[in-house]
């Protein structure tokens, strides 16, 4: 008879198990997709439609959409209580943040120049 997974790990040296937790770690705190998120926040579709002002079946076709605006997962990923980050890793150099895309920047940017220029 053959040994369980835990069998084989409590054989391993203790760093060796300690890099295989850590690494279990990490793929806890990944999803496959919308669908196991929601669940992970412990909402239900209809809390999500709600939250949307959508109907739960438009939830449902969110979920499993391959394709999607920016602002549709933002808005999906805030019903059910979470904030959306966008990071860029490049080649050769730490990953990147960014905090808002196209116009959003520009007005944002325009409007705190303005304020500014009014204080002076």
């Amino acid at each position: 008879m053959g040994r369980s997974l835990d069998e084989v790990i409590a054989s391993l040296p203790r760093d060796q198990q300690e890099q295989i937790e850590a690494r279990y770690n990490d793929l806890k705190q990944e999803v496959e997709g919308l669908r196991e998120l929601r669940q992970i926040a412990g909402k239900a579709q209809e809390d999500v439609a709600m939250a949307l002002n959508i109907k739960q079946p438009s939830v449902s076709k969110i979920e499993n959409q391959a394709d999607m605006y920016l602002s549709t997962l933002r808005s999906y990923v805030e019903a059910v209580g979470g904030k959306l980050e966008l990071t860029v890793k490049l080649p050769s150099r730490p990953p990147v943040t960014i905090h808002s895309l196209g116009d959003l920047a520009r007005s944002s940017s325009h409007t705190s120049a303005r304020r500014g220029s009014a204080r002076r």
